[in-house]
Order: structure tokens, then C-alpha cells, then sequence
């Protein structure tokens, strides 16, 4: 099976080879990289994929302690589960407790695409993904070599391809040289389109549809789908202490949406749907 290494990691670092295998998808090492992906993910290992938005790294959904090494790997807790891919839209009603009619429009105008839904999961569903709080957020990547994993293995759990804190990866390189050998396999389909993510709309907590994280698809997009769709909340601006002193102005408005989220606001993960 042929492998390629070339970027250094902490193993290489050390004088050892690296414990992970990395496939160039656009060569003739597409199909030895979907099969080894597939069996690193039925061992409960780690993979480092592409999509349409950003790298992500990848876990069999169904095994609690691959779900664990995900967020290990990024140096991430357990209040923050990852979102989960899936190949298909039908595939959807399998994980969640109800698709209404207006879901179902914005699926099939938006899906596969940028777009990832926080709704209620299937009291039933076998997934361990963190602290959901009976939640699951879902995306259909259109990324085609993705697609063909998914339809191999199920639904993955997948977060962006970075150690928390660090931006996410939009080269195979970079995803390497941040998880380096916590990753079994890296399946390498060149840059991708990033680093904008995912749009994520919650439907789990507000009754009409809420973006709670802007990305790819804008609130105007969307609203044609679902017009009573709440746009996410603009920053506000802090009241200024009292003082005698001249208060200085905020550098740009993104000092200003520094501070914590209001409670009643879920946080989503920083994923491309990953």
C-alpha cells in the first residue's frame, strides 16, 4: 500500500516514522484510502478527512470511546460534542425526532451543502457525543469522496481538523502538523474552500429556526426557505461604566461579541461539517 509522509510530526520529530498513513485522493491511491479510512474507523481510530468547508477529523458515531479520542485529539471537553456527518438527507429521520415540512424544504434546497441543524435527537439513538442535552447537530458535506466514506460507514462524528484554539485546517499539511499522530489516517483531497464554516440553525430550541452560528449560507439564503427563520443576534455594545474618564472605543466590532453567550444560547461546536 503505497503511503505518503513527508511532513513532519512528533514522531518523525523523535527519528521514528509516523504511526499514521496518508492518501493522496486525487491519485491512484483513492481507493486504498477510502478502505483504509474505513477500517481505522471500525477499529475506533481517528481520520482526517475533507470537506466542503474545512478539514475534519473524523469518528465512528456509534463508539463512545472514539468519540472521546476525537476530543482528546483536539484537546476538547465534553460540553462541547461534535456535530455528525451523514451522506445522505434521508438518513436524517433516523437521527432525529421529527423533520417538519418546512425542514424538509431547507434540506432539500440546501443539502449537501454548508448548512448544519441542531435538532432533537431519536430518544433511542446509541450515540455518546458529550453533553448534547438530547440534542444532535447533523450536516451533509458535498464533498464527494466523504460522501462515498459515509455511505461505507454510517454517520461520523466530525469536528474541524485543529486543536481547539488553533484555526482549522484547509490543507492535509496543517491537519497534520496539529494532530499528527492521534490521527490513523489523513486522506488528502488538496485544499479546501475554507476557512468560512458551516451555517448552524437551531430548530432544537427555538420553535421557528435560529442561526446561532453564521458561515457559508447568509440569513438571506436561508429566509427564502424559511421566512419566520430568526437571524443570529447582533452584538451589543456594553454600557460604559460610570467615569470621569473618556471611555475608549472598541477596536473593531468583534470586541464587542467577546464576551460569554447568553445562557439560553446553545454553543455550537467550531466544526466544518466538519
Amino acid at each position: 500500500m503505497s503511503e505518503l509522509s513527508t511532513t513532519p510530526d512528533s514522531s518523525e520529530e523523535r527519528g521514528q516514522p509516523p504511526k499514521w498513513r496518508r492518501f493522496d485522493l486525487s491519485a491512484d491511491q483513492h481507493d486504498q484510502g477510502l478502505q483504509a479510512a474505513q477500517q481505522a474507523l471500525a477499529a475506533g481510530q481517528l481520520v482526517v478527512l475533507p470537506t466542503d468547508t474545512v478539514y475534519g477529523i473524523a469518528a465512528d458515531a456509534l463508539q463512545p470511546d472514539a468519540v472521546q479520542g476525537l476530543l482528546d485529539a483536539k484537546h476538547r471537553g465534553r460540553d462541547m460534542p461534535p456535530p455528525v456527518l451523514i451522506a445522505e438527507a434521508a438518513m436524517l429521520r433516523a437521527l432525529v425526532a421529527d423533520v417538519t415540512v418546512e425542514v424538509d424544504a431547507l434540506i432539500n434546497r440546501f443539502w449537501p451543502g454548508a448548512l448544519t441543524l441542531i435538532m432533537k435527537a431519536q430518544p433511542s439513538l446509541r450515540m455518546d457525543l458529550g453533553k448534547t442535552e438530547g440534542t444532535i447537530a447533523v450536516r451533509v458535506p458535498d464533498q464527494a469522496e466523504t460522501r462515498e466514506l459515509l455511505r461505507q460507514t454510517g454517520p461520523l462524528a466530525v469536528s474541524s481538523a485543529n486543536i481547539s484554539g488553533r484555526s482549522p485546517a484547509t490543507s492535509i499539511d496543517e491537519a497534520i502538523e496539529q494532530l499528527g499522530d492521534s490521527v490513523a489516517v489523513y486522506l488528502d483531497g488538496g485544499t479546501t474552500p475554507g476557512p468560512t464554516a458551516s451555517t448552524i440553525i437551531d430548530l432544537a430550541g427555538a420553535t421557528n429556526g435560529r442561526i446561532v452560528r453564521a458561515g457559508v449560507l447568509g440569513y438571506a439564503q436561508l429566509a427564502t426557505v424559511m421566512p419566520n427563520l430568526a437571524d443570529i443576534a447582533a452584538p451589543q455594545a456594553p454600557e460604559p461604566a460610570p467615569s470621569a474618564e473618556p471611555q475608549p472605543e472598541p477596536e473593531s466590532s468583534e470586541d464587542l461579541a467577546a464576551g460569554p453567550p447568553s445562557p439560553s444560547e446553545p454553543v455550537p461546536e467550531q466544526t466544518p461539517d466538519a
